[in-house]
């Protein structure tokens, strides 16, 4: 009997842990764009958080997106036009990011970019992004690499 009862009060405890909802930690570009919602998301699903680790350039990405739209590959001219879009945004190019996502609600009428609305504030939030967290980024490898 007294085992029952043991067992009874930890699944009570299990179940009560359960319900306990789930706290999510805002990350770095939420908690820059917190006073502007259209502004987040203009940049969440385009920029890069660390554009460094993309392996290619924006003239390359925009070349391939070139050759894949006139063979027909939209997928993949999409995909590219996105990368070089990306890396854009970190280089601060307005005239080009307007230009990549635009190419790719051309070729993908079902796609709308918010970036679009107001590219040069969106631009503005990512250059901030970029200046506090990848700095921070730098300083983190650099203590790293002292270690060694």
């Amino acid at each position: 009997m007294k085992i029952f009862e043991i067992l009874s009060k930890l699944r009570k405890k299990k179940k009560e842990e359960e319900k306990l909802p789930e706290v999510k930690k805002a990350t770095e570009l939420e908690m820059l764009c917190q006073d502007d919602k259209e502004t987040y998301e203009a940049l969440h699903h385009t920029m890069f958080l660390d554009p460094r680790k993309i392996g290619t350039s924006m003239k390359e990405a925009e070349g391939k997106a070139k050759e894949s739209e006139k063979s027909g590959d939209l997928i993949k001219a999409r995909m590219n036009y996105e990368i070089a879009g990306g890396l854009a945004i970190y280089e601060g190019n307005v005239k080009k990011v307007v230009k990549f996502f635009s190419e790719i609600e051309k070729i993908s009428p079902d796609t709308k970019y918010p970036i679009l609305k107001n590219p040069e504030k969106a631009i503005a939030k990512a250059k901030e992004y970029y200046e506090k967290y990848l700095k921070e980024t730098e300083k983190k490898e650099e203590k790293k690499e002292e270690k060694k």
